[in-house]
């Protein structure tokens, strides 16, 4: 696939920043005597003092020239950090690319808890336990191959017909899983708004888990988001007057193949379909982007890692434009 029609000419400014969190102070642990890296010598472990947690991480770039109207915040999914956006496991350009090329201001964002972002001693700060995935989880979530076809063995392993994803990258892939918490959704919808309200008004760009928090922030701050970009949304708030907040938010919410083959997926997507048409009897504007549909078959969960993820990028990016987006 070809990139974008008009690429943009360089880069105007290039950066990161963490954002949100707050101070803890620990007390009363046990201090201990060890060794903090080979052949030094040991010394005191003193866990107690004052942290700061609950931050996330946004690295950003600036195109020149800027070919649309609000930076682009591209959001990522559960057990994943922003490289989900970067380039592909298969080596070839991502949708950062993609979108920053298109004249995108791109904010690329490592969630509470991940990546960049740090982490907070547990259970002490973060209550629980990190959930960390294997790699047979994924392969059926992500929906690349049929639950209990993942094999250990790349050339055994058994992928639904025509699938986009180039399941010789799957390995590679399963390098970027990071381990999650089902306890910090607060702290993580908290950090989002504060990115919101720093870089916006902003166009979201959400996928999996992510999308419930887009949906939140958006309805947090309807006056600071110009538009939300589902990809495929892990959730989204329950029908109400409320949604009436996002009637003049444009949203677009995109749909793989074979989502009627995964339970996750068969629960999940119904959520999305009840949100969309409740708010578009209220009068809002939200397009449902069923790719098979449209006659785009063997996509994935993760469909900006397809081998025709800059199709769909295209077509997104056609929304944009049509909604008065970009320049």
């Amino acid at each position: 696939m070809s990139g974008p029609s008009v690429p943009a000419q360089g880069l105007r400014e290039f950066g990161s920043f963490h954002i949100a969190g707050r101070s803890v102070t620990l007390e009363g642990l046990e201090v201990t005597v060890g060794v903090i890296t080979s052949g030094a010598p040991a010394r005191k472990i003193d866990p107690n003092g004052e942290f700061e947690v609950d931050q996330m991480y946004v690295q950003y770039m600036v195109p020149e020239p800027i070919r649309a109207k609000y930076p682009l915040l591209m959001w990522h999914g559960g057990g994943v950090t922003g490289v989900t956006w970067e380039t592909k496991p298969d080596g070839q350009p991502g949708w950062l690319q993609y979108f920053f090329g298109a004249g995108h201001a791109v904010y690329v964002s490592d969630a509470v808890e991940r990546g960049r972002a740090s982490w907070a001693r547990y259970p002490d700060i973060c209550e629980g336990q990190p959930i960390f995935r294997s790699k047979q989880e994924a392969w059926g979530t992500f929906r690349f191959g049929p639950h209990g076809s993942y094999n250990s063995d790349p050339s055994r392993r058994v992928t639904y017909p025509g699938l986009k994803f180039p399941a010789t990258s799957f390995d590679q892939l399963a390098k970027q899983f990071v381990p999650r918490w089902n306890v910090n959704d607060g702290a993580t919808i908290s950090a989002y708004i504060a990115q919101v309200r720093k870089v916006g008004p902003a166009v979201l760009m959400v996928h999996s888990q992510s999308g419930l928090f887009g949906f939140e922030v958006a309805l947090a701050e309807p006056d600071k988001v110009r538009a939300v970009i589902a990809i495929e949304p892990g959730g989204a708030p329950l029908p109400g007057p409320e949604l009436e907040k996002l009637k003049n938010i444009p949203i677009l919410i995109v749909w793989g193949d074979n989502v009627d083959a995964e339970d996750i997926w068969c629960r999940q997507q119904p959520a999305s379909r009840t949100f969309a048409d409740d708010l578009n009897a209220r009068g809002g504007k939200v397009t449902w982007l069923d790719l098979p549909v449209i006659g785009l078959r063997g996509n994935s969960h993760m469909m900006m890692m397809d081998t025709n993820s800059d199709e769909i990028a295209g077509l997104i990016q056609n929304w944009m434009t049509q909604e008065g987006l970009t320049y």
